[in-house]
């Protein structure tokens, strides 16, 4: 473990940094850049705004926001009051923003001005608890429904006198992360404060990160990746951070020289993407040595390795609930389409059969897991005992993904068991995709699926079939659908049908869809003339 010892919290590891490094760089934010001292006034500033909102221990304060400072602020103002911190992602309007905000029981949404009119078409009905609207920049209409503060005037009103302790430990809760919901709805995943600690601790062994080190990413502080290797991981191990708004692979070469980064964290599919583009004039003289993303196929492993001149960490398995329970140890070199091995550091690892009985080595199961010491995974999904007590059956946590070991302890990713689809490192719900779909007049019935995708992950595919007499054609419906779901779940894919296959019991039978995959009858969006802001 770090030198903050085996129990502790996000907020030990910010005195930490305050106590051994306070002033020199922390985060960076495309230019922006924050102190660890300046990141703790900013976020005692807004604890005590939020307790004159009536925030307190235990309360849960929303943010949606891009990879804009108020993010991480809002992290630490909410852990400063014992509270616990929900971060929407930005993609999310409608029905999705409405579940997440009235399930969690946010009672403050700290909201980015551009998103402004997507809480105020719900704020008011159906999130009963939610009580203020704190708008970062200028909102693109007034939020209704609820009291309205402006980012700016409230930080500049308070004092950023320190908060008195709120007396939370290392397992009270620091956030809840959204899974994708795959028998229902999507599920907020409680997790501690010392896992957010104890991750950043795990990933920093894996890499051998240095108290030099400059990590590079783009990815979404709505995800708990950058959470715990920026946010935290920087406080534990020292050095900076600097965060992308968003992805480019374009401006991906110039970050890494301005920033000087030595580490970049990346999604296997915007390694690939950065593979394959044009030469750079930055992607020399550089001081990058570690490119961490997962899965990275071998050949793109290879240009990283021979063309980047950059080491590669792809050696690792997790989910929010728990991560990582597979990690390549440090020195060690990884196979190809490992996932490294068992983490024995946080976890007792086993695959199981159907029964939950340890399978042979070289044989598939269930990948299932169990704490070593407290704090180190998820303590349930909130407000749904049930889904907490089904995969926690037998006293293991079960991954619902399906593994295999082979004879020198190198654990392979095989198959999801769950039923849901992960596009460019987005989880997706079938079941709320399906919901929405419903909503529309003009189909009868719907099934959203799986597809592989050539950059790795998924694509996603609508069967459908269309009412009797509508002259709805794929087109329609996709462009229907950019209005409807987030940028990253409109489907590539787009086939009608007369009837869709199904078990005795009447369910859908989506691994037949999944085996059939692209026909002959499939629309492809990436062959019409649809296209969408990504936002």
């Amino acid at each position: 473990m770090s030198s903050l010892g085996d129990q502790s919290t996000v907020l030990d590891a910010l005195a930490h940094r305050l106590g051994t490094d306070p002033d020199g760089p922390y985060l960076d934010f495309e230019g922006d850049a924050y102190s660890a001292r300046e990141i703790d006034a900013a976020s005692n500033r807004l604890a005590h705004a939020l307790a004159d909102l009536g925030v307190v221990r235990g309360d849960r304060v929303a943010t949606l926001l891009e990879n804009i400072p108020a993010q991480v602020i809002s992290f630490f103002g909410a852990l400063k009051l014992g509270a616990i911190q929900v971060p929407i992602n930005t993609a999310y309007k409608g029905e999705f923003l409405r579940h997440q905000l009235a399930d969690s029981g946010s009672r403050v949404v700290v909201v980015q001005g551009d998103f402004a009119s997507r809480v105020s078409l719900i704020a008011g009905s159906g999130v009963p608890e939610l009580s203020a609207c704190i708008v970062v920049g200028a909102p693109d209409e007034p939020v209704a429904g609820v009291t309205h503060h402006d980012w700016g005037g409230v930080l500049a009103s308070a004092t950023d006198a320190p908060v008195p302790h709120a007396g939370a430990g290392p397992g009270d809760m620091a956030c809840f992360i959204y899974t994708a919901g795959t028998t229902g709805p999507s599920k907020g995943c409680m997790l501690p404060q010392h896992y957010i600690v104890c991750l950043a601790d795990q990933i920093a062994r894996a890499w051998q990160r240095r108290p030099d080190d400059v990590v590079l990413t783009p990815l979404p502080l709505f995800h708990f990746n950058a959470i715990s290797i920026c946010v935290v991981g920087t406080l534990v191990s020292g050095g900076s951070a600097s965060i992308a708004r968003r992805f480019s692979v374009s401006r991906f070469w110039p970050e890494v020289r301005r920033t000087g980064a030595t580490m970049v964290s990346l999604l296997g599919s915007l390694a690939i993407l950065i593979g394959d583009a044009a030469d750079h004039p930055d992607q020399t003289g550089h001081k990058l040595r570690l490119c961490a993303a997962a899965p990275m196929p071998p050949s793109t492993d290879a240009i990283w390795r021979d063309r980047f001149g950059c080491a590669t960490f792809s050696g690792g398995y997790g989910l929010t609930e728990a991560s990582l329970i597979g990690v390549l140890p440090a020195g060690e070199t990884n196979k190809p389409g490992a996932a490294g091995k068992p983490n024995t550091h946080e976890f007792e690892v086993q695959l199981v059969d159907d029964g939950d009985r340890e399978v042979a080595v070289g044989e598939i199961g269930e990948i299932v897991a169990r704490p070593m010491r407290p704090n180190v995974m998820f303590v349930g999904y909130w407000r749904r005992p049930e889904d907490t007590l089904a995969v926690l059956r037998n006293l293991w946590f079960h991954t619902g993904d399906l593994g295999r070991l082979d004879e020198d302890g190198f654990l392979y990713f095989v198959d999801r068991k769950k039923d849901y689809l992960r596009r460019r490192g987005e989880n997706i719900s079938s079941f709320e995709m399906e919901r929405i779909f419903h909503a529309n007049p003009d189909l009868e019935d719907v099934a959203v699926h799986s597809v592989p995708s050539e950059l790795g992950e998924d694509e996603v595919k609508v069967t459908a079939v269309v009412m009797s007499g509508a002259t709805l054609t794929e087109e329609d419906l996709c462009r229907w659908a950019i209005d409807h779901v987030p940028y990253f779940a409109v489907p590539r894919y787009i086939e009608f049908r007369s009837d869709l296959p199904r078990n005795p019991v009447g369910r859908v039978l989506k691994y037949e869809l999944r085996d059939d995959g692209v026909t002959p009858t499939t629309w492809d969006r990436e062959g019409s003339d649809v296209t969408f802001e990504r936002r």
